[in-house]
Formats: structure tokens, sequence, C-alpha cells
């Protein structure tokens, strides 16, 4: 037996092209030979493997190339050696070797090869003339152009504008007979050739209905059958691609009523009989395929009403309907005067699956065909509305196909959130349960989401909701093993029982109103209770559960998105209810450690004085409080306080409102770096304590009887920074820096007029004004070379 040579169980990409060009000689020896037969196959499928499964590009042999097409071509070679020669080429297009043309082949099969190929070297327009001027004769016995209606979805789909609007009208006028009149006969089963084959034929068998009825009407692609004919595979392919064709090219003529229609009101919504134009009067090809396209669509919407025998046919009846659904909404953009019919009809139907939870994804589109017409045929679409965006994330929210669909239909319609509609702008919590249940893959979504739900009338709501979101995903996972039969209750690895304490609370009075506040279905901001926080304990067992953990990761982002778009629109007054918020929250966080490490709430309050520098005379007695805690301290809090607490930016400033900050943040400081050999030094990061002792010097710079004090203070950090309670803390690095800044801020302190300008600027933008986060700002860098010169150097 002629070997290939070529070891399978050598990875395709470390063949060398030397061992390449050795076996592509072996297979162009085969192929060459009288009868192509296994060997040849097995070389082929070799070959393809190793050209397609591979980083960079495999080049053959031009005559190597020639041999693929020469056999693709040929009447003579098998069709399971076509077809590999037609993969082989697809994975080398774009090659300069190729000159394979469809222009002369009349075999549909062959045709569909070659044009897979002509398609991958780019050759559009040629292959979708050609696909077109087969199908507009008629083809020869034993053709079939179901071949060829994949070809043309790839043409229309690669370059729509390929076709001429008369070949497009010949195509719909092929579309529409297909859609139509298919037969409604089973096709009948090919005689296998055996001992036991029965010369006689038997009658064809009536197509039937998914529950086993026989069908009374045309044929859908939800007709069943046990063997189907040529014109109904066109049938199913047609309604496959008929989305897309009526996108590209059926609105391209002005739409116009029908005269005849009456508006649609005097026929029946259910009527499956096609409109007949006037005598001697015949439709234009696109609209008479939108007729039967909208007849079509009917009578799947019918027949996905039928109970089925099949699961898949179950499957089958949802996705057809959703691409119905989706259809009638083209149709009646392209053409006004289908809209009352459709709107008619879908009402039904919407009444008919509202409550039926696997046709959850159907009232999407229903949805989608209401906010696009309701107005037009001038109906009141919002209990469509109002039921979609209340009870469908409430009672579907782990649904993950579903979730993704019904964000991305908010995103698509995300000028609903910017108008007036009270449906959508109170339902926003209930989106927020898709999130909480399936952040990782709904993130990007959110993100660009968010900010269209955001103004000021929901900012602070939806804060409480960001900050809140691992706790409802923890309240989600209860209310699922609430509803849950009993048994399914019993959890493993909890033996303390947490599990069946939550549930017993999640029906029990003292903590339901906790429970229906966190998973409300619209915005209530004026009802929530007064604290979440023994609801947050109770949920604490579920801090470490990978769901929980995921959705605590998305928060950050969310938070930093949700403080630049309010910092678009905030005026003063929603600034500082902001602040006073964010400092409330800040100690009540799920316990999730990582996540109050990465959620640091003060760390925006800089932002938001940023927007409204007065918050800190206007709210100081909170931000007192907040700032005077030790556990607070994290890297910008007093930043904020020793950059806008001045008269430049509000009047009200007064020397006393000064000297209450400064003994409060003296307080923190003195608390982390006093020396306690027994209790050990509190542990802080460098960066606060640096950040501490900018904002003493500033606020003794703006009230110079605190200078003596911060000094003295200053002066001792020589000490602090050489106990050894302190080096076995910090690294060496950071406690130089620390040094460094404290002798730098005191040395300004020595030229208090100095310092007054460099902490207390004017309101332009200057150079000393700007806080450095990684060095001293260059006046403290300026001061200190002057009064301490380095050695061998000029005083300036």
């Amino acid at each position: 037996m002629f070997s290939i040579g070529l070891s399978s169980r050598l990875p395709s990409r470390e063949i060398q092209e030397e061992e390449l060009r050795r076996f592509t000689a072996r297979v162009s020896a085969l192929l060459q030979g009288p009868e192509p037969g296994p060997e040849a196959v097995d070389g082929l499928q070799r070959l393809h493997l190793t050209v397609a499964a591979t980083k960079y590009p495999r080049k053959l042999d031009g005559k190597f190339v020639e041999l693929l097409q020469t056999v693709l071509c040929s009447p003579k070679s098998p069709e399971q050696i076509q077809v590999l020669c037609a993969a082989i080429l697809r994975e080398m297009s774009p090659c300069n070797d190729l000159i394979l043309s469809c222009d002369e082949i009349q075999d549909t099969k062959l045709l569909s090869l070659a044009s897979s190929v002509l398609l991958a070297q780019g050759e559009v327009a040629a292959v979708g003339q050609r696909v077109v001027k087969v199908l507009e004769r008629r083809l020869p016995e034993g053709q079939s152009a179901r071949f060829l209606l994949p070809v043309l979805a790839n043409v229309i789909s690669l370059s729509p504008e390929s076709l001429t609007e008369e070949q497009t009208n010949v195509v719909s006028k092929k579309l529409a007979d297909w859609l139509r009149y298919a037969s409604i006969q089973q096709g009948m089963a090919q005689p296998s050739g055996g001992f036991f084959s029965s010369p006689r034929t038997k009658q064809p068998a009536p197509i039937t209905e998914v529950d086993g009825a026989v069908a009374t009407d045309f044929f859908t692609v939800l007709s069943v059958a046990q063997h189907y004919t040529q014109d109904q595979w066109l049938n199913v392919q047609t309604f496959s691609m008929l989305r897309n064709w009526l996108l590209c090219y059926g609105g391209k003529e002005l739409n116009t009523l029908n005269p005849d229609d009456k508006a649609g009101v005097d026929r029946s919504v259910t009527s499956m009989v096609p409109t007949t134009p006037r005598a001697g009067q015949l439709h234009p090809p696109r609209e008479r395929l939108r007729d039967k396209a909208f007849e079509y669509c009917q009578r799947l919407a019918e027949q996905s009403n039928r109970w089925p025998l099949k699961k898949e046919d179950g499957d089958l009846q949802k996705a057809c309907l959703i691409e119905a659904v989706k259809i009638m909404d083209i149709i009646c953009k392209q053409d006004s005067s289908y809209v009352c019919r459709a709107v008619s009809f879908l009402k039904i139907l919407h009444s008919r699956i509202c409550g039926d939870a696997p046709y959850a994804r159907a009232l999407l589109p229903i949805a989608q065909f209401f906010l696009n017409h309701s107005k037009l045929a001038a109906v009141d679409s919002d209990a469509i509305y109002k039921h979609l965006f209340t009870d469908i994330p409430a009672q579907l929210f782990h649904n993950p196909s579903l979730a993704f669909e019904f964000v991305q239909f908010c995103k698509d319609n995300s000028q609903l959130f910017t108008d007036s509609s009270s449906i959508f702008r109170q339902s926003f919590p209930n989106l927020f349960k898709f999130l909480a249940w399936n952040s990782p893959p709904l993130i990007s979504e959110f993100v660009d989401l968010l900010p269209f739900l955001l103004d000021p009338g929901t900012a602070i709501e939806i804060f409480h909701l960001l900050l809140d979101l691992p706790c409802l995903t923890a309240a989600l996972d209860i209310q699922l093993k609430a509803a849950a039969p009993p048994a399914s209750e019993k959890a493993g690895g909890d033996p303390a029982g947490k599990l069946a304490t939550c549930l017993e609370a999640f029906r029990h009075p003292l903590y339901k109103g906790s429970f229906q506040y966190l998973l409300r279905t619209k915005a209530a901001p004026l009802d929530a209770p007064e604290s979440l926080v023994p609801l947050r304990q109770l949920l604490g067992f579920l801090a470490g559960s990978p769901r929980v953990v995921q959705c605590a990761e998305t928060v950050p982002v969310l938070l930093e998105l949700f403080f630049r778009v309010v910092a678009e629109f905030a005026d003063g007054s929603l600034i500082n209810q902001l602040v006073v918020l964010l400092l409330q929250r800040s100690d009540q966080l799920f316990e999730i450690p990582a996540f109050k490490e990465d959620v640091v709430l003060g760390s925006q309050l800089t932002v938001l004085c940023r927007l409204h520098p007065a918050l800190v005379v206007e709210l100081s007695t909170e931000i007192l409080e907040f700032t005077g805690a030790v556990s607070n301290i994290q890297s910008k809090e007093a930043w904020a306080v020793g950059e806008f607490l001045s008269v430049c930016y509000d009047k009200r400033c007064t020397v006393e409102q000064i000297t209450r900050f400064f003994e409060s943040l003296e307080a923190v400081l003195f608390e982390i770096t006093q020396l306690r050999p027994q209790a050990g030094t509190p542990s802080c990061a460098p960066r606060a304590i640096s950040v501490l002792m900018a904002t003493l010097t500033k606020l003794a710079a703006r009230s110079q009887d605190l200078i003596p004090r911060v000094s003295m203070f200053l002066s001792k950090m020589r000490t602090f920074v050489q106990s050894p309670a302190v080096t076995s803390v910090y690294s060496e690095e950071d406690l130089e820096e620390i040094l460094i800044r404290a002798t730098e801020l005191m040395n300004l302190l020595k030229m208090p007029s100095v310092a007054q300008f460099v902490f207390t600027p004017p309101l332009a933008s200057t150079q000393f004004q700007r806080e450095v986060n990684d060095s001293l700002p260059l006046a403290l860098r300026v001061v200190t070379q002057f009064l301490e010169p380095a050695p061998g150097s000029m005083p300036v």
C-alpha cells in the first residue's frame, strides 16, 4: 500500500516546508491516479489539517494548486475529494496561483463548492452574478437551487451592493414562491437497493404539525415530515435568510399604502389568505415577497401555539416565533400598510405567551415592535412594557441568555431612559438583578447602559444599588432557594444551619421589609429602610460564594463610572447629598474583605470637592467626624480637607473651623505615629502619613497660630522613622520619603508668608497649586534647597 508518510502524531505547525513539499508531491501522485480512492482522501484530510492548523500562512506549489482546481472542477472526481479540495483552497486564499472561475459551471453542487473558494478570494460580485444567473433559469433535471441559497446568503452578507435591482427582483420573486408554494406532501425515501427493497412506491403522506395533526395549510419550517422534498428544503433555507434579505433589498422602493387595504381594519388578523391585487395588476417582486413573508410569519405564530411531541420541536417553535416577529417588524417599517394588522395580531400573541416563561425571549421582539410602531397605530402599549420590565427580570434574572438579550434590548433603546416614560425610568432596580446574578458577562453592557440610567432623580438610589450589589446577589440566591422544593434547601458545607436561618428570615416579618426593599422591582427612593445592616450581617455567610465575589469585583469599575457621569450634571445640593451618603456608607458594606479594600469611598471625596469646593465648609461636621477616625484615613480624604478648607473657595471658612479640623487630624496623625512598645505602632499607609503631614501644614499656613504645633510635630518624625517598631512595618524607601516630606514641610513653615502663598494659591491654576501624588510640590524642593544647600554649592 502506498504510504503518505506524514506522521499524524506530529503537530502540523512543526512540519517544515521541505517536508510539506514532499507530502504534497505524494498527494499529487494520488490525485493523478486512475481512480483516487481512500488513500487520496486521507492525504487530503491531513493536508487540510496541516494548512489550517497553523499560525502563519502556508504556501503550496503553484502546480499543486492548479491540480486542486482541476480535480475540484472535474465531473469525474468523487464528491468527498471535491469537498476536500475546496476546503484546502479556501485555507490558501487569497492565493495568486488560483485562477478558478465559476462562469462555466452548470452543476449547482459544484458551483456551491467553487463559490466558497471564490468568496474566500474576495470575488464576491462575480459569485453573486453567477448564482443569480443560474437561479433565474430553469434548472436541469436532478439539479437543485438548495445548494446555491447558502452562497447567496454569504454574498449579501459580504457585499449587498454587488447585486443590481433587476437581480434582486428576480431573487425576490423566487423567494416568495419558495416561501408560499412548497409541497404539502412528504418526500419519498430513496430506495436502499437492498434485498428487501420493494419496487412498488407508496403514495406520499401529507406533512404534519408539531403536535402530530395533519397540516391543513401551507408548508413552513415548523412542518414535520419523515422525508423532505427539494422545494421544502428551499422553503426552510429561504426563511433562514429572509430577514437579512429584507433588510438589504426589501425597502428600496417608496412605501405606499394600498388603497384597497382600508388600513387593514377590515381584514382578519389571523387570515392566511394572501392579498390579491386588482385584476390585471401584479404586485412588484419586493411587495409580493413582503406579503408572502407576512403570511408565513402569521402561520408560524399559529404553529407555535401547538403542543410539540418532541422537545427539540418546542425549542424550534420558540426560535421561529422570535424570528417571525422580527421579520414582521421589518415588513412594517418598509410598508406601513401592514402595521394595523400586525399590531392586532401581536397583541393577541402577547396575551397568549406573556405568562409562559419559556417564551420570555419572544417578548423582547414584541416589545421592540410596539416601540417602533405603536405611535403610528395609535395604540397604548404600556401594559406590554410594564410586564416586560416588571415581571421578567424579577422572575428570570437567572437565565443567562435572556439576561444578555434583555440588557442588549435596553442598550439598543437607551433613549427610553432619557425620555419621559415612567415605566422605563422606574425599572432600573430590576435591571440590576441581571447584573448581580450575571456580573462577569454583563459588565461591559452595563458600562454602556449606566450613563442612560443616571440623572439627578436616580443618582442617589443607584449609588446605594451599586454598593449593595453583592448583597443583592446573596439575596437573589436566597430567593431562589426559598422558591425551590424543600429537599433542595439542604446545602452542603453548612453545618451551622446558616442557610436554614436565612430561609427562615426570608419569610420572617422582621426581615421581610429589608428583603422586599433589596429585591424591589421599581425605583423607591423614599421607601428605603433605615438600615440594611442586619440583612448584610445575616447574608454574610454567602460572602465567599463565587457568584457574590465575582459581582463584588465589578462594583469599583461601575462606581468610578458613576462619579464620572454624575460630575456632568450634579449641582451643589446633589453633591452634598452624595458626600453625606459616601461618608455614611464607608463602613456599611457587604463583609467581603477584598470588596471593602477596593471600594474606598473616601477617595471619591476629592472628586466631589473639585466639583463643589464649598461642601467642605457646608458639611464640616460630617467630614470632621469621618476624617477624625483612624480607620477612615486612606489616601486622599485629608488632602481634600487641606486643599479646599480655605477662604479662597468659600468666604464662610473661619479660623475656628480650620482649628477644629487641625486638632482632629493632629490627633489622628498622633495616633498612628505614637511609639507604644507594648501595643506596637498602628499600621497605616506611608502615603496617608505624608498626606496628613501636608494637610496639617496647609491648615497651619492659613492659621499661623498653629505653626509652632505642627513644626514641633514634624521635628519628631526623625525619631519616629528610626524606631525599631516602625522599621519593622515600613520599608526603608517609605521611611525615607516620610522623612524627606517632614523636613521639607518644616523648612517651608520657617517662612510663613511663602508657606501661605504655596498652600493657599489663587483660584487660577498655577504650577504650585497642583498636588503631585508621587513627589513633593516643586515649591517645597525650592525652599529646601534655599534653606539647606547641598555641600559645595553656592547659595542662590
